[in-house]
């Protein structure tokens, strides 16, 4: 583990923890009303977005945009009658960007949106609070960052756990020393999922949908899944599979408690698409080994149930959805906010919530990315790792159970993590030796330049692909 002084903790990560958790005062001169345009009127955006923001004093969101009119009509009926004002709406984002009484985007478009979105809002010279997973693709991500560089706006990352103290509590005692040093972390996501249907013919969209909008820089095809809006990110096209879209939560804390401030030196995947015959193509059953220079990193997928008639959910070390870490002298479970020694006693417990809109708004007013719980480069980091774990899936190919041990067997962490998967495919009576299960490449990662070494299909796939006229441009920082 690297060193970490108490003092430099304070200042940093603990101090930036808190912050959302704490009362704040305005900066002087600060205290004009902040007015916010909201894009993607979906159950984020319109469930979490409009209350946390005009919850807040002096906050309002005053426009809606969404290629779906109805949904978009629906978020503004739900304005006004709850906070008794109406707003603008746009089926097109940059007519709302464009007006000049905006001052915040909130973007809770789709996970391909993300992208050109936040770019076109800060080159609009707005200051913009977008959901996770940061970008759709790496290149793509590095290119948020510096849009917010290059037009000086606050962005924040919607991977709210940065604001959660008690997450922050736990980190710093970690890094104190008090389990000795970290060996390995376990990230996990045991969270169900049905299948998203297949269709014999084109789902029909709805007129009140502008679909060319909607599909903004993915391909223009037709669905043939039974959903079209939250089921896109399931599909590589327009999503980027539970392993970031949810994932990117987990991996954000565990690279937070690690300190590793780039991607990982290698990756590696292995998973599949299982009992769901459908149109969707991301795994619903996936590991990833995560290779960092301070600990290793372990993610785990399960989209199914525990087995084949079951009604419980998979668990790790009883919880579903977590990130426990393994140091030398015990183990911390970060969300549950509990540490144990080796002999499974509970030595330590931490507590603390926090608000990542109220964190937001603070830094817009004071005017310093500093200030932020989950700055935009934080955000693109933790995404790119998550689409590296991705990056070697989609390469991969089917393989034997003796081809995938192989792969493994030198590293029995990762090799404990791969009979579980095989034992929850068995449960299901998913036949290994079939060839059913997808086998990812070793893929050696360049860390400064955000790509992979003497890999072309690899760096296909961190540069991405877009539609014209939506294509997001390259920016210096």
């Amino acid at each position: 583990m690297k060193n970490v002084t108490r003092r430099d903790f304070v200042k940093s990560t603990f101090a930036a923890g808190l912050a959302a958790a704490l009362p704040y005062s305005r900066a002087q001169g600060a205290n004009d009303r902040i007015r916010v345009g909201l894009v993607g009127c979906g159950g984020r955006g319109k469930g979490a977005h409009i209350p946390s923001f005009e919850k807040q004093k002096g906050v309002t969101v005053v426009a809606l945009s969404d290629p779906d009119r109805q949904r978009m009509a629906e978020a503004a009926k739900m304005v006004e009658s709850k906070y008794g004002h109406r707003v603008e709406q746009y089926v097109d984002m940059r007519k709302m960007f464009d007006r000049k009484d905006i001052d915040v985007i909130a973007n809770a478009t789709q996970n391909y949106w993300h992208g050109l979105s936040t770019i076109w809002a800060s080159q609009a010279g707005k200051h913009v609070y977008v959901e996770k997973p940061l970008s759709h693709y790496i290149w793509e991500g590095r290119q948020m960052v510096n849009a917010a560089r290059k037009y000086n706006r606050i962005v924040q990352c919607g991977t709210q756990r940065r604001s959660q103290s008690s997450i922050a509590k736990a980190i710093q005692w970690i890094h104190e020393g008090n389990l000795g040093r970290i060996r390995y972390i376990t990230a996990f996501a045991n969270k169900l999922r049905s299948s998203c249907g297949k269709r014999d013919t084109p789902l029909p969209i709805p007129d009140t949908i502008d679909y060319d909008t909607w599909c903004g820089p993915a391909k223009k095809l037709p669905i043939y899944r039974d959903r079209l809006q939250y089921d896109c990110s399931f599909d590589w096209n327009t999503g980027d599979g539970e392993s970031c879209n949810q994932g990117v939560h987990e991996v954000d804390v565990a690279r937070w408690c690690l300190g590793e401030k780039m991607l990982p030196r290698r990756v590696i995947s292995i998973g599949g698409r299982f009992v769901f015959n459908d149109a969707c193509n991301v795994p619903n059953t996936q590991i990833i080994y995560y290779d960092f220079p301070t600990a290793p990193l372990l993610y785990e997928v399960h989209n199914l149930r525990k087995a084949r008639g079951s009604d419980e959910m998979p668990a790790f070390r009883g919880e579903r959805v977590g990130v426990i870490v393994d140091c030398e002298g015990g183990s911390v479970s970060l969300y549950r906010g509990m540490a144990w020694d080796n002999e499974g006693k509970q030595v330590k417990t931490f507590s603390g919530g926090g608000d990542h809109f109220v964190n937001f708004i603070k830094a817009v007013r004071s005017g310093r990315r500093e200030d932020l719980n989950a700055e935009v480069l934080e955000g693109h980091i933790s995404t790119a790792v998550s689409h590296t774990g991705n990056i070697s899936y989609r390469l991969g190919v089917k393989a034997s159970r003796k081809e995938m041990h192989a792969r493994v067997r030198d590293i029995p962490i990762f090799t404990d993590m791969f009979d579980r998967l095989l034992e929850h495919l068995a449960a299901h009576k998913i036949n290994v030796k079939a060839g059913t299960v997808t086998l990812g490449p070793w893929l050696d990662i360049d860390r400064q330049n955000e790509c992979f070494r003497n890999n072309e299909q690899a760096n296909r796939l961190v540069r991405g692909f877009y539609r014209e006229p939506y294509v997001v441009p390259e920016l210096s920082g």
